[in-house]
């Protein structure tokens, strides 16, 4: 069974991981997160403050030796800056348990994870952790359980002595009648058996009770709420049996090799390990496998990876091919799938990792020899899943400033590194100002790239003011045509038109697939993808449709001596450098309006303090729906642009006596207001057409 561990930040998340790997007899002890010692938290940064920031696995057995399961464990991030992270380890999970404080109650991203989790449709149980804790309290935090995440969430025991050291969970057994007819009443909800039985005030025996809240919990219809305390251990045996009892374990699959890659990181040789979820079929030592990758249309591959801002861009788009960009969300052509050769392999079993020469289907593995391995390829047969996947993009972008001394060159190899481990934190490199912009989700994120780069790497660096990242989306249709433009060899026409929101950029032909070599082909989709990352004012450009219209090449010619005369035979170079030419012509005849990121919000707050918030959400361009009130409470939704988001939660709780609660989830773009912002273009301007011509003849 392959099990994550989430919570908003500070609930007992690692705590609980500790507790669970102790009882299980995987440690001597349990680690604090307070003295930096965890199992799981193995970065310097991530013990000093007390927070996960990489998702770590642990594995320990469960339940008696004749019906013995082995659970991998996942420990995930907590706090909101690092929710790409817990996302991508949602996808390889079979059950979940979202930890929740009994002092602090259900908070905002709690809500954000059970929704979630529920989407992706995977079960889960609650652990309300610290019943030991002063101000812990049992029914408030049922109430909120069931009013803020789901009604469907029925208590499986009672506490005692709540709030002190002695605080005891157990579990309500069969002679409890009060349980029953609570279980009984939410199970009935979705089982007309059940429901039919509860009107007419038939006993329903326990074993029936019993599985039918295992098999709705495995459906993600109910999420059983477990009490306990994971710095003493109360409660932690009925939670135990829980995960074993009512959450699924892995299943075999159709055969077939498939798994997903949702972790990368380097060994002390610089080495890749890839860490694979295997769905279905074997992984063996020395075995040859595809590796594919989300975003690239026919099962190729597409380069760059994330579809948002390109990792590790380098390079301009004319004149070659940039290594990276971002992916291609749709093509005319296809791509190629990566190989790789498995040199070893690890396999996480009851406590460590093991080396073996095959993993198995519902294992994870760690894998060595895939050199050209991303976070988030499959590694065989892709699943529907994983094409399905998508993950809000990052919405910040900041200047990396050097520190005096720093080398410029291992500092872009290391933030190269750190992209590749976190394919959406994006790099954009200005060859022209000699300038390396970051994407990223938060300031707290900044802060852990730059600690990392300290002491990893020993980089001393420093960010600018973080701003927000917009998009350019065409108005209308344009067309943009040369033919045998000096010094190009070679014939291009592009229509481009807007494509429906969300569908991403798709390349397709009008001309004969045969008129011209495949490569030349080939270099002009992939110089429109590299092209459309800066559109007329600087911004990725999305959601468009391009189209070849016109095609045309000057065939091989030779000299009387049979040596080949590139002067006079058209190259892929031709089409890589007229390509921007005439897709910016195209571009900007169709025009663009720039668009910025927005945020759903969902504010909880007094009633009584909704005067003064209603005025903030103005100022901070908010469109708010309309409140609902409901006696002293408030609740109120609306989008909030993500440049507002921030100050909005730092304003919040001086308005709001501190009972405010916001929270939020990436909602799109719409248009900006006003006069559009611009955006530093990173390479020669292909607007500038003599500019750009003197450059690209220059350069040849």
């Amino acid at each position: 069974m392959n099990l994550g561990i989430l919570a908003h930040v500070d609930a007992g998340k690692t705590s609980l991981t500790e507790r669970l790997l102790h009882a299980a007899g995987v440690i001597d002890a349990p680690g604090s997160v307070d003295e930096g010692n965890t199992r799981t938290d193995s970065l310097a940064l991530e013990r000093r403050r007390g927070i996960t920031i990489k998702s770590a696995v642990a594995s320990f057995p469960l339940g008696p030796p004749e019906d013995r399961v082995t659970v991998n464990l996942i420990d995930t991030p907590g706090h909101p800056d690092f929710i790409a992270e817990v996302e991508r380890v949602l996808s390889v999970l079979d059950g979940a348990v979202l930890v929740v404080s009994a002092v602090e109650g259900v908070q905002a991203q709690t809500r954000i994870l059970l929704r979630t989790l529920r989407r992706l449709g995977i079960p889960t149980l609650i652990f309300v952790n610290k019943i030991d804790r002063g101000g812990a309290q049992y029914e408030r935090t049922l109430r909120r359980i069931t009013r803020r995440l789901t009604p469907a969430a029925p208590a499986m025991g009672p506490v005692h002595g709540i709030g002190t050291r002695r605080a005891q969970a157990r579990p309500y057994g069969s002679e409890d009648a009060v349980f029953r007819e609570a279980l009984t009443e939410v199970l009935a909800e979705q089982d007309d058996e059940l429901l039919s039985a509860y009107v007419e005030g038939a006993a329903v025996p326990q074993g029936t009770l019993l599985s039918a809240l295992a098999a709705q919990t495995r459906a993600c219809l109910v999420h059983p709420v477990f009490f306990g305390s994971a710095v003493t251990g109360a409660g932690l045996p009925h939670l135990m049996d829980g995960i074993r009892t009512l959450l699924p374990y892995a299943d075999e699959g159709d055969g077939r090799l498939s798994g997903t890659v949702f972790k990368v990181e380097r060994g002390p040789a610089g080495e890749k390990i890839a860490y694979v979820r295997m769905f279905s079929g074997e992984l063996r030592l020395r075995d040859r496998v595809p590796l594919g990758r989300v975003g690239s249309a026919h099962g190729g591959s597409a380069r760059g990876g994330s579809g948002y801002e390109g990792s590790a861009r380098v390079g301009s788009a004319h004149g070659g091919s940039a290594r990276g960009g971002s992916a291609r969300e749709g093509s005319a052509l296809g791509g190629s799938v990566h190989e790789g050769k498995v040199t070893a392999v690890e396999v996480f079993h009851e406590g460590a990792g093991q080396r073996r020469p095959v993993a198995r289907a519902g294992e994870i593995a760690k894998v060595w020899g895939l050199g050209e391995v991303r976070i988030g390829d499959w590694v065989g047969a892709a699943r529907k899943e994983s094409a399905d996947a998508h993950f809000a993009p990052p919405t910040l972008e900041t200047l990396v400033v050097p520190g005096a001394g720093t080398d410029r060159g291992a500092l872009h190899l290391a933030l190269a590194q750190l992209a590749e481990q976190d394919p959406l934190i994006g790099l954009r490199q200005d060859d022209v100002r000699d300038e390396v912009h970051l994407s990223l989700y938060g300031e707290v994120q900044k802060e852990v790239i730059q600690t990392t780069l300290a002491e990893e790497f020993g980089l001393d660096v420093g960010f600018h003011e973080t701003t927000t990242i917009c998009v350019e989306r065409p108005a209308g249709v344009g067309h943009g045509y040369e033919k045998d433009l000096l010094p190009f060899l070679g014939t291009v026409g592009l229509r481009v038109e807007p494509a429906p929101p969300g569908s991403g950029v798709s390349f397709g032909l009008e001309v004969e697939l045969g008129s011209m070599p495949y490569a030349f082909f080939k270099a002009v989709e992939e110089t429109v993808h590299e092209t459309l990352d800066q559109g007329l004012l600087g911004w990725r450009v999305v959601d468009c449709k391009v189209t070849m219209t016109h095609s045309g090449y000057w065939p091989r010619q030779s000299h009387s001596h049979a040596t080949f005369d590139k002067s006079m035979s058209s190259t892929a170079r031709d089409f890589r450098q007229v390509t921007p030419l005439v897709l910016m012509d195209a571009l900007r005849e169709a025009g663009t309006g720039v668009e910025e990121p927005v945020h759903h919000f969902r504010l909880e707050l007094p009633a009584d303090t909704l005067g003064p918030v209603l005025p903030l959400l103005g100022r901070l361009r908010a469109v708010p729906g309309t409140p609902d009130i409901r006696g002293t409470s408030c609740s109120l939704e609306g989008e909030i642009p993500a440049a507002s988001l921030h100050r909005l939660g730092q304003l919040l709780p001086g308005l709001t006596r501190g009972e405010g609660v916001v929270e939020s989830a990436f909602a799109g773009y719409r248009p900006v207001s006003g006069e559009a912002p611009a955006r530093a273009r990173t390479d020669h301007n292909p607007l500038n057409r003599k500019e750009y011509l003197l450059v690209v003849t220059r350069l040849r």
